[in-house]
């Protein structure tokens, strides 16, 4: 009997391998053997449900909501700001759970590692940590002491702290208002599955498919009977090795065999060694050794330790829950982590057959599969014996990997020596290296020399030379990376050399020399201490009414939703019947010819339904992207396809499963083209470019260059980067049938896009298509331009079949159909004094657009536009290009072209200074904007923030000490080094024309006093509703909870922008003000008549208000206007640590963050929203994050820190709310000066009188033209009774 679907949407679908987490549910199991119960977090998307049976699985739902009781877990991660977009959290508050019902009071070390293979590209996780902190024995500091000083009474890294001038404060929540954890009031083990595990014989169980078959033997004797019938079929355990092929390479299997608690296959026996059950899971390994490396001596510990080491950093939580050892081993992946301890450690493997045992040494032969050394198709893996090690033998594990944890390995080994008895003499030698090869490699040859020989530098130097001989990388070896994998595999050699010889002194510290104390800092791990950050920020004006939420750290208003996992995304949306599912066909050549496209294989499979190509669409298949309409493109390749991943047809079918599986059988012939252009400099060469080249200059350049006393030229590449965002493109189009309306459900930062291309393809007009956003999972500019595309594509299905259409991308289809940030080639040329002062700057910019335009050129103009970032370059030329490649077409992503564009005005500086002799900081100052200047686009700048920004970060980060100690470090340590680095920012905020920065919002006053709010904005995670609900709440003074907000829609707002560029708050927000005002004059009569009265008592009214958008322009022809409304001003320090041997490095100390700002509606959003640009930028650890938050002229301004301009895209607003009251007077002739006079800071900009005059004027005052004025802001409350506002 078919059941009704469960509909748990709470665990999401986020990679569909093991890598994000977004699926994280608990498993419970119950062992009749030893009564106990085990829960362990596993990565549903890999768990078979035929592995399930007699198990518990909680999701999110089973923990809490908030139709009954919010669990501990799900309260505080809401509260503490833990969730943005909410896509990741469901599976953080599993992983959290799940630890807490084996650990109720967790070590911070439990607790990261549980987090550990869990993926968020919001947060920058920091307040996940925070929130999951609360439930550590110790909350409140990193637990650990530093030369026997806490680190919260040691200031900020070691250093005395500044003193604040302004009333700040630390906390963004209380954590005694949370609900206590109480594990008595957690859900039982099911009573049922106890007695079915007690009392049902034990048999083997099989689950037979339409193509597949599932064998779970429960005995030995059952499985090397299962083995021998099927000896093709693999033995799954965790499925982490065989899912991810099944799903990714197609790999097919008609039988598994899934052994089932068999004990033999969990035994821990340990005798002159220890032996493991091939069964156990890695987590229960890593226990297991944990607890043997306790109780052995050292010397009889090495290879576990070693294991155990590999073991803490191996994957995630899940996936080291649900692989086996015997898995692991078997699976021999290249890049294992285990496998060359296993062999070096002298492991034998103990097999079953129908034949009888056999045991075989875990060797290189095995690695490689040789046919003598493999197990035999009918034999299983039973244990493992790994020995102990002896007296003078010593086992070192080495790995680098991209990041600490959840990462594969670049290069990893195992290496171990054994002297001869009291000596330093090699009697035995072993080097295993993974990632070099198809193949774990040995150095065999190598050792075999070294052998005799004593352990000295003569010794390291051969060892060396005949290493890199042995364990040879071609240039074209598969990864790439090939020097850094040479380099890497003689800084291993060299670690061990220096590790071994460390051991050898504590042995017989009178017979071997120590170690020189330069070459220690090589033996020390970078991540082993925790990395903290104190975030303060200034409190609450106390002038401020209670009820106004404006400024207050209110939780997102999603928050609880994402926790308990109700908060719908378009793919939780239930089916509407019958519903259809569709999937792309993409191109795999980057230019080719198509010769023929064969339907028929995949149309003859029941169940599909269609397939959709050019020929379906005919002249619907052009459209016209607005950020390029000059460059027309198609929906689907029709005659030709331009980059890999290029949409072909589309699958149509009635499952998802289904229409993946008929694109997989379309078969497409190509005939390939001249060689495709990939990469900048091959676009250069041929001259393929969009459009015409944009320029911007100032000055004479070519007479400066004249004067300089030097001319430095270089160039600085820089690569792209992938949204990631954790929901892929999800779409779902559902035909109305009455006068061919259409419904789209889409997760897109533009609904109006969708609206537009959606009614071009189906030739409706535009009131027929309704496109509805809840909320997004995510986007970070990546969720505009291909979604349309992808939007049209399923729209004109749906109306073709007159059915509903879904359409989700795997995480694969979406990397692989959707471009990234713009890969960047810089070239610049500099003249300078010898002082530092850069007098000319020639600069060309060329960004890599891919096939198509897309919004590459807005992307480089932006990059020209923001370039000089905090300097003034008197004499500037700064050219760019769109560079036409056969690439997927790259688009928006956080930063827009700054943080590219920056970083290459930041190398630039950084080698004048070092051809100066001077630090860059010194270089960075002499050459900052100044008072108040031109920017080289002619728009008026005052640099007096940027001024203070900068001497304040100075200050606070302590720099000249710290620089000091900094070449001290330096000077006494040779493999590890320390860099400091401080870096000035002005950002501009703006589009550069009124039309993109058109909002609007509309707001239904209800007769029982309710509002509901909709306005053009999208929730993707920054909690613009949120702020929304609290600009109506101080508006109309009345409770947020009477405000409600249902989601963005076309059929309530039309035409709004995009959300993107940090400014959905500023324009939105301006919208729903100015709404809401206009509903109070409106009712003013009333409220004057019943001024005691409710708003039940007073009105039922609605408006739309349309906010006009900031006045912006830019003339490309003349190379000037005013195209950014404010400018973001700010400074960092940042002191980062690196391995020199391997590329390791970390952020040691401290991010300086100033925050200046007015008026914050969402503080705790806007602190962590720093740390996650960050992160975006560097994948960086932060520690301590000091946040400032300074008044200037009504403007919310924001600086904070980063190594590069990569932290530089903001998201801040400005005016998102009435904060002060402007008040108008005579003032000196030429300029509009705003003042602001504050509690805790002052502050002054000068801005061209005409731009005030508009903003003014739009506001209802009237200026006249030769009239100049003073504009005064003062603290609310203490306004003057006549006044402009």
């Amino acid at each position: 009997t078919q059941l009704p679907p469960v509909r748990l949407t709470g665990t999401k679908y986020g990679c569909g391998g093991g890598g994000c987490g977004a699926c994280t549910v608990m498993v419970s199991r119950y062992n009749p053997s030893t009564k106990t119960i085990r829960h362990h977090p596993v990565n549903a998307c890999l768990t078979p449900i035929c592995s399930l049976h007699g198990a518990a699985v909680t999701t999110v739902e089973g923990i809490g909501s908030t139709t009954t009781r919010l669990h501990p877990v799900q309260e505080r991660i809401a509260k503490c700001h833990g969730t943005q977009c909410g896509f990741c959290t469901p599976g953080m508050v599993m992983s959290m759970y799940t630890l807490l019902r084996n650990h109720p009071e967790p070590t911070l070390d439990q607790l990261t590692d549980a987090l550990g293979g869990n993926l968020c590209r919001c947060t920058g996780y920091r307040p996940i940590i925070d929130a999951c902190k609360t439930f550590c024995k110790a909350s409140g500091c990193c637990q650990s002491k530093e030369n026997g000083v806490c680190c919260l009474d040691r200031g900020i890294n070691g250093l005395a702290e500044f003193q604040e001038g302004d009333k700040t404060s630390p906390d963004l929540f209380s954590e005694e208002e949370f609900l206590p954890l109480d594990p008595t009031q957690e859900l039982i083990f099911p009573p049922e599955l106890m007695t079915m595990a007690e009392k049902q014989p034990a048999k083997t169980r099989v689950f037979c498919g339409d193509r597949l078959t599932w064998i779970s033997p429960v005995t030995l004797k059952e499985l090397v009977e299962a083995k021998f019938k099927y000896p093709q079929a693999p033995i799954v355990m965790g499925n982490t090795s065989v899912g991810p092929e099944v799903k990714f390479k197609g790999v097919f299997h008609p039988v598994i065999i899934s052994p089932d608690r068999i004990e033999e296959l969990c035994v821990v026996n340990f005798i002159s060694g220890l032996t493991l059950g091939a069964g156990l899971s890695l987590d229960q390994v890593k226990d297991i050794l944990a607890d043997v490396v306790r109780k052995l001596p050292e010397e009889k510990t090495q290879t576990y330790r070693a294991l155990l080491k590999h073991l803490r950093t191996l994957a995630g939580s899940q996936i080291r829950n649900m692989a086996s050892l015997g898995g692991h081993i078997v699976s021999r992946h290249l890049d294992s982590d285990l496998n060359p301890l296993l062999a070096v450690g002298n492991c034998t493997l103990n097999l079953l057959s129908k034949d009888g045992k056999r045991q075989i040494p875990l060797s290189e032969q095995f690695l490689r599969k040789c046919p003598d050394a493999d197990l035999k198709p009918q034999e299983v893996l039973v244990s493992v014996n790994i020995p102990c090690s002896r007296k003078w033998e010593f086992v070192s594990a080495f790995r680098q990997a991209q990041r600490q944890q959840n990462a594969l390995a670049i290069v990893n080994s195992g290496m171990r020596v054994l002297f001869r008895e009291g000596g330093d003499v090699i009697k035995e030698l072993s080097i295993l290296y993974g990632g070099v090869g198809p193949t774990t490699i040995s150095a065999k040859n190598s050792c075999q020399k070294l052998i005799g020989r004593p352990w000295n530098e003569e010794m390291l130097d051969t060892a060396c030379r005949l290493v890199l001989n042995e364990v040879t990388l071609p240039g074209s070896a598969p990864g790439g990376k090939v020097e850094f994998k040479r380099t890497l595999i003689i800084s291993f050699l060299f670690k061990f050399y220096l590790e071994v010889s460390q051991s050898l002194k504590r042995l017989d510290p009178g017979h071997y020399p120590s170690l020189a104390e330069t070459y220690e800092s090589a033996l020390e791990d970078l991540h082993l201490k925790h990395h903290w950050r104190t975030l303060t920020h200034q409190s609450v004006d106390p002038k401020q009414l209670p009820q106004d939420p404006i400024g207050r750290p209110i939780m997102h208003l999603s928050g609880i939703k994402h926790a308990t996992g109700e908060a719908i995304y378009c793919d939780d949306m239930p089916a509407a019947d019958p519903e259809l599912f569709l999937a792309f066909v993409t191109s795999s050549r980057a230019h080719a010819k198509i010769m023929s496209v064969d339907l028929s294989e995949a149309l003859s499979l029941p169940g599909v339904v269609d397939i959709i190509t050019a020929d379906h669409l005919q002249d619907a298949n052009a459209f016209t992207n607005p950020f390029a309409p000059e460059n027309p493109e198609t929906f689907l390749a029709a005659d030709e396809v331009h980059c890999v991943g290029q949409l072909v047809c589309a699958v149509v079918a009635d499952s998802q499963t289904l229409a993946k599986q008929a694109a997989e059988r379309v078969k497409v012939v190509y005939q390939d083209l001249e060689p495709p252009i990939l990469t900048i400099e091959e676009a250069i060469q041929h001259k393929s470019f969009f459009g015409p080249e944009r320029k911007l200059e100032c000055g004479d350049i070519d007479e400066a260059f004249k004067m300089v006393d030097q001319i430095l030229e270089g160039e600085i590449h820089i690569g792209g980067q992938e949204h990631f965002y954790m929901e892929t493109q999800s779409m779902l189009v559902v035909p109305k049938g009455e006068d061919g309306e259409i419904d789209v459900y889409v997760s897109t930062q533009f609904p109006k896009y969708i609206q537009d291309i959606v009614a071009s393809t189906l030739k409706l007009s535009v009131n027929k298509v309704m496109c509805h956003v809840r909320r997004v999972g995510g986007a970070f500019g990546g969720k505009v331009g291909k979604t349309g595309v992808m939007a049209a594509i399923t729209a004109f299905t749906a109306r073709k079949h007159g059915r509903a259409v879904r359409c989700i991308l795997e995480r694969g289809e979406d990397m692989l159909i959707t471009g990234g940030r713009h890969p960047y080639l810089g070239k610049y040329k500099a003249g300078f004094m010898n002082d530092g002062r850069i007098l000319a700057l020639d600069l060309e910019h060329y960004c890599n657009g891919g096939h198509s335009l897309d919004e590459s050129s807005w992307v480089i103009e932006t990059g020209l536009l923001k370039m000089d970032n905090a300097y003034k370059f008197p004499n500037l030329r700064c050219r760019g290009r769109v560079c036409k490649t056969n690439l997927p077409s790259n688009t928006a992503l956080r930063g827009f072209g700054f943080p590219q564009a920056g970083l290459i005005t930041e190398a630039c500086i950084t080698e004048v200074a070092v051809q100066c002799g001077l630090s860059p900081e010194q270089v960075r100052t002499i050459n900052m904007y100044k008072e108040i200047n031109i920017t080289h686009y002619k728009q008026e700048f005052s640099a007096k923030t940027l001024t203070e920004c900068w001497r304040e970060c100075m200050a606070k980060s302590s720099y000249s000490l710290r620089k000091t100690a900094v070449g001290k470090f330096n000077a006494e340590n040779s493999w590890k080094k320390r860099g400091l680095a401080m870096i000035p920012l002005k950002y501009p905020v703006g589009l550069g024309s009124v039309a993109m920065g058109q909002a609007a919002a509309l707001i239904h006053i209800y007769l029982d006093g309710s509002v509901l709010l909709t306005h053009g904005g999208i929730e993707m995670g920054q909690g613009v509703h949120t702020k929304m609900i609290q600009v109506v709440s101080r508006e109309l003074r009345m409770p947020m909870s009477n405000v409600h907000l249902r989601g963005t829609s076309t059929e309530t707002v039309p035409n709004a922008n995009a959300s993107g560029a940090s400014l959905v708050a500023d324009f939105n927000g301006l919208a729903v003000k100015d709404a809401c005002q206009t509903l109070l004059k409106r009712l003013e009569p009333i409220i004057n008549k019943n001024p005691h009265g409710t708003w039940k008592d007073w009105c039922s009214s609605t408006i739309l208000f349309l906010f006009r958008g900031y006045e912006a322009d830019m003339n490309w022809e003349k190379g000037e206007g005013h195209p950014h409304e404010y400018f973001v001003c700010g400074a960092a320090c940042s002191e980062v640590e690196i391995d020199c041997l391997t590329g390791n490095h970390k952020v040691s100390t401290t991010w300086e963050c100033l925050l200046t700002t007015c008026e914050r509606l969402k503080l705790h959003t806007c602190a962590y929203w720093m740390e996650i640009l960050l992160c975006v930028g560097l994948c960086s650890e932060l520690r301590t994050v000091i946040i400032n938050l300074v008044s200037v002229q009504g403007s919310v301004l924001v600086c904070f820190s980063g190594t590069g301009p990569f932290w530089t895209h903001l998201c801040f607003q400005r005016k998102d709310l009435r904060c002060m009251t402007l008040i108008v007077t005579k003032d000196r002739p030429g300029t509009v000066a705003l003042r602001l006079s504050h509690n805790y800071r002052h502050g002054l900009c000068v801005k061209p009188k005409q731009a005030l005059q508009r903003e003014l004027q739009y506001s209802g005052g009237i200026l006249g033209s030769e009239r100049l004025f003073r504009v005064e802001a003062f603290p609310r409350g203490k306004r003057p009774g006549n006044f402009l506002g």
